[in-house]
């Protein structure tokens, strides 16, 4: 009688043990990916603030060096291929028409007059492009691409002002 118990309590114990390591093996550690998301899509995702700049030998740029201050603020690019930017003061920058083609490798942009007149057209590199930054890069003298400034910006939770 007593070994019969035994076999019932180790059998009891052993589908138990089957069990938890059967459901141990569910799918909850699986990650799954963000959808991919096109150059145009990740500059919309979010506002940017320029935070830094880099000239061609990687050193850091003050953000108020006469090659970089008018590259310095916020910028809001729109879905709808709209742009609106502003100085770090709030202040009114620009605004337009964006665009970066699928190869993300340029951001154009055509700044507009209240009017919707064209004010200007700014095509730059592309450096880097993620959720976490987007680098473009200057030139001074558009003639010697060994002089150049990177401006980096990253996201911002700032919002648009009125």
């Amino acid at each position: 009688m007593i070994m019969k118990d035994l076999k019932k309590i180790a059998w009891v114990c052993y589908i138990t043990i089957c069990t938890l390591l059967i459901a141990s093996c569910s799918k909850d550690d699986e990650v799954t990916p963000e959808p991919q998301l096109t150059p145009s899509e990740v500059l919309a995702s979010t506002a940017w603030e320029t935070t830094s700049a880099k000239n061609n030998k990687g050193e850091n740029v003050v953000l108020t060096d006469a090659n970089v201050s008018n590259f310095v603020g916020f910028a809001y690019f729109k879905s709808d291929g709209t742009f609106t930017m502003f100085n770090l003061d709030d202040s009114p920058k620009m605004r337009g028409d964006w665009s970066v083609p699928a190869d993300g490798k340029t951001r154009t942009i055509v700044a507009k007059n209240a009017a919707g007149e064209t004010l200007f057209t700014r095509v730059v590199d592309i450096t880097v492009l993620t959720k976490k930054e987007f680098t473009y890069r200057i030139y001074p003298n558009n003639d010697n691409k060994t002089v150049y400034f990177d401006i980096i910006h990253t996201p911002t939770t700032h919002k648009e002002p009125k």
